[in-house]
This record gives structure tokens, sequence and C-alpha cells, in this order.
């Protein structure tokens, strides 16, 4: 596989740094990170600059190579990231691009690259812990439409979303995978309650949702009833493959950061120090370079990562761990003060082995998919 860039994507690449060098002097000054009406506004302000220059749909139409280098120039650059846009752009966009009907894509494509709605992710459940299957969400239908009773956690964005991609069990009595259905839930629909949860690093980018007799029209439903496993693997191999991209990107800046920080304070001089960080460089690149194969494979594959995003996103996952170790390793002392860099970072960090599905799960699709293992008893 050819991993450069050809004279076509270099001047892509160009083109792009111009545009950016010209439109981020421009940008307001970045919201509170408690303000979430504000940040929502912020991130989709950014996504109709991007929109309007014709960049808004590279996640989706792009080539791959194309959707690499942007993700290394915007990260360079020190472009904001999608934020409050991340589920629709990222997840539930390239969900309903693969699997949704002309009439659905046409419905929620285009405000979302435009910069003009927000999505949601209502999968987890308090009950079914690592387990998605054990959802249970019910959903009865009732005509033309369903009916929602059940809760969520960890539901990314929902206090600014208007949009949720959710996850509901519409056949109790099918064996746990077969009875689940994927739907578009409008966040403004009587019944629906949002309790926002704050994080160890002090964000409340999550939040518990509870739904009471939540009525979701049927033409809302993403792939046939009781086939939302299908559609959600798909979902979930967008989240694992290729969501993570631009954060290779970010952790290879971070690093470099690192070792200014280092050769500045005096802990350069310890061979510790800078075995670890040179160690991580080059599980950073190894992980770029994975990058750039699964994105290529999804391509060839009819635009869908494969099982190889689950090696992905479990070497990532502990890579960027260990990357904020080595920050804490760095400052020392400072490491405890939260107005460093990097510090609540480091408290993010933890959680990456958990989201998008633990290492665990990761382990379990690369022995069963990849290896060709027998499923365990």
């Amino acid at each position: 596989m050819d991993l450069s860039y050809t004279p076509e994507e270099e001047d892509f690449r160009a083109r792009l740094r111009d545009w950016l060098a010209r439109e981020l002097p421009a940008l307001p000054p970045k919201p509170s990170p408690d303000d979430w009406p504000g940040r929502r506004a912020y991130d989709l302000g950014w996504q109709r600059r991007l929109h309007d220059a014709g960049y808004a749909d590279v996640h989706w139409d792009g080539t791959p190579s194309a959707r690499l280098i942007f993700l290394e120039e915007t990260e360079k650059a020190g472009a904001p990231y999608v934020g409050a846009n991340f589920v629709g752009l990222l997840h539930a966009g390239p969900t309903i691009a693969a699997e949704g009907t002309a009439e659905q894509r046409a419905r929620w494509l285009p405000p979302i690259l435009r910069g003009e709605e927000v999505w949601c992710q209502g999968f987890s459940e308090p009950g079914a812990g690592s387990d998605l299957a054990a959802l249970r969400t019910r959903a009865r239908r009732d005509g033309d439409t369903y009916v929602v009773t059940g809760s969520k956690i960890w539901t990314s964005h929902a206090e600014v979303a208007d949009w949720c991609e959710l996850l509901v069990r519409t056949d109790p009595g099918a064996p746990k995978h077969r009875g689940i259905t994927w739907l578009a839930l409008p966040m403004d629909t009587p019944g629906v309650t949002v309790r926002p949860l704050r994080t160890l690093a002090g964000s409340a980018e999550f939040a518990e949702l509870f739904l009471d007799e939540v009525r979701v029209p049927v033409a809302n439903r993403v792939g046939e009833e009781n086939d939302g496993w299908r559609v959600t693997m798909v979902t979930l191999s967008f989240e694992r493959g290729t969501a993570f991209a631009g954060e290779v990107v970010a952790c290879r800046r971070v690093l470099g950061e690192l070792a200014g920080e280092a050769r500045k304070n005096g802990r350069w001089d310890e061979p510790a120090v800078r075995r670890r960080l040179g160690r991580l460089h080059a599980e950073f690149r190894a992980l770029w370079r994975l990058t750039q194969w699964n994105v290529s494979a999804a391509e060839a594959s009819g635009g869908v990562p494969g099982a190889g995003g689950s090696v992905f996103k479990l070497r990532y996952s502990h890579a960027r761990q260990e990357l904020y170790d080595a920050a804490a390793e760095v400052l020392g002392p400072d490491c405890l003060d939260l107005n460093r860099p990097w510090v609540l970072e480091r408290l993010s960090s933890l959680s990456y082995t958990i989201a998008a599905g633990t290492s665990q799960v990761q382990h379990g699709i690369i022995a069963e998919r990849i290896l060709g293992l027998p499923k365990g008893r």
C-alpha cells in the first residue's frame, strides 16, 4: 500500500494551510469549558466556516489521503476540534450515510455538515457495563411510533443536542444481539430528561438520559427493526477506526511540547526520561501509519472501517495514558497543579481504556474477528 501523497494531495494541503492561516486569526475567543451553550455555538460556528469553504464533508466524501491531510493540518495549526459536533460528524452522520434511506440522508446529513444540529450518543446503560448488547431500554411499537422507556448513561453532549442516536430493545424475547433497533430521537420530545454528569477532570460533556414513554416515529429508524446491532457495529467501527485519528496528531504535538519542557526544566538529562519520550515518539508514528492503513482499508471496503479499528483503539488508548504519565514524570511535583498544562488531560486519559469499548472488549474482537479464535464460554 502506497502511503505517500500525490502532487494533487500536496496541493490540497497547501490550499488548506493558506485558508487556515486566514481564518484562524478571525475566530472569536473560545468560551469557558463550563459554558456548554457557548461551546456549542463556537463549535458549530467553526463547522459553518468549514462548510462555506468546502471542507465540511472531508470526513465522509473526501479521499482517505484528504481526510488525513485535513486532520494533520488543522491540528498543527491549532484549529478547533469538532467539539460538540463530535457524535454527529464522526459517529451518527457516517452511520446514516452508510445505512440510512435517501430521505434520512437528505434530512439529517446536511444540517450536520452546515453546523446547524448537534447529536448525542445514547448507547451505554447503567446496568449493562461493558456489555452493550445487554441494554434494557424498551421500545414498544404503537402504529407509526415506538414508545420508548428506559435510561442511558455517559450520553455525550446530551445537554446541548438536538438529536440522539439511540439503541433500544424492540424484541425482549429474541437473543440479546438480535432484538435491538437503532433510532434517531429528537431531544425535545416530551418525556426526555437530561441530567449532566461531571467527570474526574471537572468537565460535564456527559449526561444521564431518562426516557419516559417517549414517542419516536418509526420513520426515524435506521436499518430494519431488530437489526440494530448490525447498524451499531457500523457506528462503532467509525468510532474506533477513524474518529480518534485527529487525536493521534494532537498527541504527537504534545509529545514535542513535553520534550521541550524536559529540556527547560532539566529532566532531559535523565536517560530514563529520554528513553520514555523516544519510545512514545516511535509509538505515535506507528499509530499514525496504522491510521493511514485503516482509513485506506475502509475506503477500499465501501467506506466502513473494519475490525482493524479495534487494534488501533486498543493501542491508542493505552499509548495516550502512557503519554500523560510521561507528562507527569516531566512535570515532577507540578503534576498536581491543575493549572499546569497536561494535568487535566492526564485525568481525562484515564477514561480512554473504557470509552468506545473497553480494552477487554477490544481484545475479544481482535481474538475472534482477526485471529479467528473461538468465542469464550
